[in-house]
């Protein structure tokens, strides 16, 4: 975006990986679009929407929001977030891969030119010319991914069946006792929010002087899954957290306390093993 004129501020988090809107308000001022994540996919911190989206919308600014760690786990109310625009993706929820869900708040419609065109996506064309229909259709152009949107809708009627608030539930005693057990083995560090009722589903650690691939490929060994490296995220551990990668365990709705007692008596074994 450098390269077209774009002129980008990158706001950072505070300690626990939480953006601050007294932070954002420093540098909102003559923004076009602000872009946040609703729940980091590194720490599991939930970000206060509501609060800087009030504070970019006061400066003039848009909105845009990435909720793919978020929509998962958390009943999304738009209009009550009051963001311009959110987006996330299908796997995150149980679906396929290869399909997401933008969102745009309607006024917003013909602002956002599409990516691509074709089928769909005109009101009118002929050889001189096109013009954009004002619909949601303008960003789907020629022949939709069928068996993915299925997929995907079959998987968040799913979970509207189970429910968010019984979700959430679950996930929070989960992740309490992952949280509190990774943090009670001497040699281990926890990241992101102390508190882990203000964590999402996520607890990246690392285990002293042993390298996250390798803590990985041990967890592996005894059928253990979890994820090692940068998560995508290369800017927040080499600049924010300063570290080479982190150990990344993440749990949802079909995670036992079992399965947790599993991981963390492997992690401590880990940490004492040669």
């Amino acid at each position: 975006m450098r390269e077209h004129g774009v002129e980008v501020r990158v706001v950072r988090p505070d300690r626990e990986g939480v953006l601050r809107p007294e932070v954002f308000e420093g540098e909102v001022e003559g923004a076009k679009l602000v872009t946040l994540t609703h729940v980091s996919n590194v720490l599991g911190s939930v970000n206060p929407v509501e609060e800087i989206t009030r504070l970019a919308h006061e400066h003039g600014a848009r909105v845009l929001v990435d909720a793919a760690q978020s929509a998962p786990h958390l009943p999304l109310q738009v209009e009550k977030m009051g963001c311009d625009y959110l987006a996330f993706s299908g796997h995150k929820m149980l679906g396929p891969t290869g399909i997401g869900v933008l969102y745009v708040r309607e006024e917003c419609l013909g602002e956002l030119e599409p990516l691509c065109l074709g089928g769909g996506t005109v009101e009118e064309a002929s050889s001189s010319g096109y013009s954009l229909t004002v619909s949601p259709e303008r960003y789907e152009a020629g022949t939709l991914p069928i068996a993915e949107a299925l997929g995907l809708g079959e998987a968040i009627e799913y979970l509207e069946r189970v429910g968010f608030g019984a979700l959430a539930s679950h996930e929070r005693e989960v992740v309490r006792r992952l949280q509190k057990g990774l943090e009670g083995i001497k040699g281990v560090e926890v990241y992101g929010p102390s508190d882990p009722n203000r964590r999402v589903g996520i607890v990246p650690f690392n285990v002293e002087k042993r390298d996250p691939h390798e803590v990985a490929t041990l967890l592996d060994r005894s059928n253990i899954m979890v994820r090692s490296g940068h998560h995508c995220a290369l800017p927040l551990h080499r600049e924010f957290l300063r570290l080479p990668g982190t150990v990344r365990a993440s749990v949802y709705l079909y995670n036992t306390l079992e399965e947790v007692e599993r991981l963390v008596g492997r992690v401590e074994e880990i940490v004492h093993g040669p």
